[in-house]
């Protein structure tokens, strides 16, 4: 039944994303506002699906930021990076740059101003991504990154990348860590791993100014720590 409902919602998935973005292309001449209001209508009727056919619904936990601010949030699915888009008021998420190449999400990803960042460019694609990321912040946007790098199995707290470390530093702002539960009920790519709630929670912010060891411990403790009790029964 599982596998049954992993494949419908699947389709419902994929569907959506053809008739959305084939009815989106002339709101990509238009202002990011229209690409914006598109992408969470589309959001809307995808998780109103996702609680019909798969029994998964989602709630979101403490403060949302909603000016100028830097979020770190776990990553256990491709859920949440669709999600955060409908979650948060503006975000301008930092994808692998191979993201923007894919029909419809990656024209979207793009006229919503999000940040891409090529993995293999080294210092020259890390300073890329530090001045777009002022400019986000600067535009009262909400920049959010995942420190792991990529997506990891629950339960899983791996060291995070440097490129969080580099945006603490460089934004001077607030760190929001957020964890959440998405891998126990979605698999990588939305499939669907078992009925129930996935939790998004927004976690106490890390004030500026922190060194890097005490920066870097901070987030990771309270990440994993409050994704791993989300995982409890």
């Amino acid at each position: 039944m599982t596998l049954i409902r992993s494949i419908l919602f699947s389709i419902y998935m994929y569907g959506l994303m053809i008739v959305f973005g084939l009815l989106g292309v002339p709101v990509l001449l238009g202002p990011r506002s229209w690409a914006r209001a598109m992408l969470r209508a589309y959001l809307s009727v995808l998780w109103f699906g996702m609680g019909v056919i798969c029994g998964v619904r989602f709630e979101v936990r403490g403060e949302v930021p909603t000016g100028g601010a830097l979020i770190a949030s776990k990553h256990q699915s491709m859920w949440e990076t669709l999600a955060f888009w409908g979650i948060l008021p503006d975000p301008a998420i930092i994808l692998k740059k191979s993201l923007i190449y894919f029909p419809f999400f990656g024209w979207f990803a793009v006229k919503l101003g999000n940040i891409s960042i090529d993995r293999s460019g080294g210092a020259s694609a890390l300073r890329g991504m530090l001045r777009q990321a002022k400019q986000r912040g600067s535009e009262g946007r909400q920049v959010l990154i995942f420190p792991e790098g990529t997506r990891t199995a629950p339960g899983e707290n791996p060291e995070y990348k440097p490129g969080i470390l580099g945006l603490y530093q460089a934004m001077k702002v607030p760190c929001v860590p957020v964890a959440l539960n998405s891998g126990v009920h979605m698999t990588n790519y939305c499939g669907l791993r078992k009925p129930g709630l996935i939790v998004v929670e927004f976690l106490e912010p890390i004030p500026p100014g922190l060194d890097k060891k005490e920066f870097m411990e901070v987030l990771h403790q309270r990440i994993s720590t409050a994704s791993d009790q989300l995982l409890e029964p």
